[in-house]
């Protein structure tokens, strides 16, 4: 097992959880600067919102996570506050992010659907690095497995999926790869592929979305709503169907613009 202290220095320590949080931070900060800066707008708006959107993000994704998890928070309040042990709901780190580039963006006037093409792809990549933070935490696992199934995986993951004397699903190794795929396809999309604003964002919300929806099926520590049905699949389902809708419209919104007029004879 990984020790979960990356360092310690008398009474502070630091925890892997917070290293790699900070690490997907960095670099989705650094891409979508050099995003923005290559579209032609001023990557100082990049680092503004950046230090609206991370405390807003990890708050609510905390508060998203402690709301579904009340029974165990209610007798226990100041573990709400131990993030580095985890338990921050990905989808509640994404309504606080939206919330604070939102209004930062109305703020300064600002194109809403340019930037978000522009930032999806730090998100995707940033959610893609932050699931490792769950392997140290031996955390967002799946079921039950042999160890001839984990025979195909490294030692190292091998040995940290082995809780309890039991192995376990990596299904944050599943997330983290199809979310690096995502990554690929939406920047791809930036650059070579866009014909409309908004085309990347709504392409993050159904890809992302799927991925998520079939691998929560997966895991063992789902937030659930009365026991049965995981919040994580619900919030996914509803995404990629208004993503679908909103690209279908934008899409269409598109060509009709950039239709030719017929001269008048």
């Amino acid at each position: 097992m990984i020790d979960p202290i990356a360092l310690s220095l008398g009474p502070i320590k630091v925890h892997w959880y917070g290293v790699i949080m900070g690490l997907a931070f960095f670099l989705g900060t650094y891409l979508a600067r050099y995003n923005a800066k290559r579209a032609g707008y001023d990557p100082d708006h990049v680092l503004n919102m950046v230090v609206l959107i991370i405390p807003a993000a990890i708050i609510c994704a905390r508060a998203y996570y402690v709301i579904f998890e009340w029974e165990h928070y209610r007798d226990n309040l100041m573990d709400m506050f131990a993030v580095w042990k985890g338990g921050l709901a990905i989808h509640g780190g994404l309504i606080g992010g939206v919330l604070a580039g939102t209004w930062y963006i109305r703020k300064h006037r600002l194109p809403f659907l340019q930037l978000g093409d522009l930032l999806m792809p730090s998100v995707i990549l940033g959610q893609a690095i932050g699931r490792w933070g769950n392997f140290i935490n031996q955390e967002a696992h799946g079921g039950p497995v042999s160890a001839e199934f984990m025979s195909r995986f490294p030692a190292f993951i091998r040995d940290q999926m082995l809780i309890g004397g039991q192995y376990y699903h990596p299904t944050f190794l599943y997330e983290s790869l199809w979310n690096l795929l995502v990554f690929g396809v939406l920047m791809l999309m930036l650059y070579r592929w866009k014909r409309f604003d908004g085309q990347v964002l709504f392409s993050y919300m159904i890809l992302y979305s799927i991925g998520r929806f079939y691998i929560e099926g997966m895991r063992t520590d789902s937030l659930l709503i009365g026991n049965t049905l995981r919040v994580a699949q619900l919030v996914s389902l509803s995404l990629i169907v208004l993503g679908i809708v909103l690209m279908v419209i934008f899409a269409i919104r598109s060509k009709q613009v950039n239709r030719p007029h017929k001269s008048m004879e």
